[in-house]
């Protein structure tokens, strides 16, 4: 993430890094190294870091960019080998050395590959790829309402969004919601790792409050978090949701609150038992129930986190082989 920001700024050169081919997405959906197979987390950072790798996207080179090439590097910046650089790594950054197989593979990504999809009329497919992604970028910010699914791939798209147009409104309506992860401690300001973890934790609070004999004492407390709680459900799925590898988010609680989009099952088990625990305690005290079909909408969507070999998931169901982590060593 950090070469990657660095590569947009103009930092560091395209040439020295390990191609995020676009053209990847292109490939039948059927084959286990699509992308829509991967982890959301894995394709939702991939997904903009392969658009900019695509289109080789650097911002405007101004003085303070110089100047702070002088100060990274000991060599002059236009000396420097960025075919060596490629996979330099301080010792202390190396945590988990590349196999054999990833250093094949890698080579033959930046060797063979990336050369011939930039050779007419092949390059033709990149224009598509790009394309394509760019549909998939704003898919996900508008699903999200431009919080992402976590600050990296918020950070990527909104770069995107300002390669593919400064003035869109897109890049508008990501702005404001910069602040949703951000908070000020006493040390200063802090950036947190996803916007929130409201719906989990009080589901939490409120299974505490319920297993007490605090209910009366507490319930004008358990009043609002009923109404949090039952407000921060997704009422609906994503529209064209398989198009875009989206799993069913109906019925579902997210991490935070209902525009995050992205439900995750133990979030929605969590906050469905909250709403059983409240629905046995007096409406004059706690607020009405939730609706039967939406406690019923919860448990379809649980129920839909099931894998075929009988385990369940968080994000989203098991979409390919395990043999597909086979090129990392095993630990």
């Amino acid at each position: 993430m950090g070469k990657d920001m660095a590569l947009v700024v103009g930092l560091y050169e395209w040439s020295g890094n390990n191609s995020i081919i676009p053209e990847l997405w292109l490939v039948p959906y059927f084959l286990p190294i699509h992308p829509g197979r991967f982890w959301c987390f894995c394709r939702l950072v991939y997904m903009p870091m392969s658009y900019l790798y695509g289109k080789k996207f650097v911002g405007p080179i101004t003085p303070t960019i110089v100047a702070i090439r002088e100060e990274l590097y000991s060599v002059s910046y236009s000396e420097i080998d960025w075919n060596k650089a490629r996979d330099t790594c301080a010792k202390e950054d190396l945590r988990y050395p590349r196999s054999l197989l990833q250093n094949v593979i890698w080579t033959c990504l930046n060797k063979f590959v990336e050369p011939v999809l930039n050779c007419w009329p092949i390059n033709k497919l990149r224009d598509t790829a790009l394309k394509n992604l760019m549909k998939h970028i704003h898919y996900e910010d508008e699903s999200t309402k431009y919080i992402g699914v976590c600050p990296i791939n918020k950070a990527l798209d909104m770069i995107c969004c300002w390669s593919e147009d400064p003035n869109s409104d897109a890049l508008k309506l990501h702005l404001p919601r910069i602040y949703d992860y951000l908070w000020l401690a006493e040390d200063g300001m802090k950036a947190q790792v996803y916007d929130g973890c409201q719906s989990w934790e009080l589901a939490f609070i409120v299974q505490a409050y319920c297993s007490t004999d605090l209910v009366n004492e507490f319930g004008p407390t358990l009043r609002k978090a009923h109404e949090f709680i039952k407000s921060s459900q997704v009422l609906e799925n994503h529209p064209n949701s398989e198009t875009y590898y989206r799993h069913r988010s109906k019925g579902s609680w997210t991490l935070s609150t209902a525009d995050n989009g992205w439900s995750v099952s133990d979030c929605t088990a969590e906050a469905l038992k909250a709403l059983l625990l409240l629905s046995k305690i007096s409406p004059n005290l706690v607020g009405d129930p939730v609706k039967g079909e939406r406690l019923h909408d919860a448990v379809d969507c649980l129920l839909s986190f099931m894998n075929k070999d009988g385990t369940f998931s968080t994000y989203e169901c098991k979409r390919t082989t395990s043999l597909l982590e086979g090129t990392a060593k095993k630990r």
